[in-house]
């Protein structure tokens, strides 16, 4: 996603990961995706291959994909955390979906609370809910390649397993992934319902 909204030109070659070639083997013993070769140097942390790409593919040739504010990259940081908890344990246990509704309703109230620059201090008319597409505004940036993927399992797999959907009720959520599907980038690169299904077969058991 990150590529592709840098303009780039890439091919993508697909890997059963249950069989691994033997590059993948040697090149990342017991890592799985994403991860980075570049000049010999190996990456295997998400924010630092995306911090690495931002620098490396920048400005004139590639636009800059850093949001204006911190907090568009850290209001989604534990949601996919309070998601993992959640679909492991039983559905008896209400506490846990209670965290991951939490760090929604967290969410929800930073996509619908105006962005300083949304504001215009010299305008009668006060802006009082955001109407902005993404977290950092109306362009895709690093903090969107970040959090839309999680939210896109999280909403695959919460429904499969869990029968749980994002309540209705988180208007902004809603605005954001609506928009979100939307853009080529993003769904081209989701991986399909089914294989995010199969993935989380075995880590849904309990339920």
């Amino acid at each position: 996603m990150v590529l592709w909204l840098k303009g780039v030109k890439f091919t993508v070659t697909t890997v059963d990961m249950r069989k691994k070639p033997d590059e993948l083997k040697e090149l990342a013993p017991g890592t799985n995706p994403p991860f980075l070769l570049y000049n010999g140097t190996l990456k295997t942390d998400f924010i630092k291959i995306e911090e690495f790409l931002e620098q490396t593919l920048a400005p004139p040739t590639y636009p800059h994909l850093s949001p204006l504010n911190k907090e568009s990259f850290d209001v989604g940081a534990d949601i996919f955390a309070k998601f993992s908890a959640y679909i492991k344990n039983s559905p008896t246990n209400t506490f846990q979906e209670k965290n991951l509704l939490r760090e929604f309703k967290r969410l929800d109230d930073y996509l619908n609370s105006p962005l300083p620059e949304e504001i215009d201090h010299n305008s009668m008319q006060n802006i009082t809910v955001s109407r902005r597409k993404y977290l950092d505004g109306n362009r895709l940036t690093l903090a969107d390649c970040n959090l839309l993927p999680k939210l896109h399992i999280i909403k695959v797999a919460a429904k499969k397993y869990c029968d749980f959907e994002i309540p209705a009720q988180f208007t902004g959520v809603w605005r954001y992934l609506n928009n979100a599907y939307e853009r080529e980038e993003f769904t081209q690169t989701c991986p399909a319902d089914i294989e995010i299904e199969k993935a989380y077969m075995s880590v849904a058991k309990g339920r």
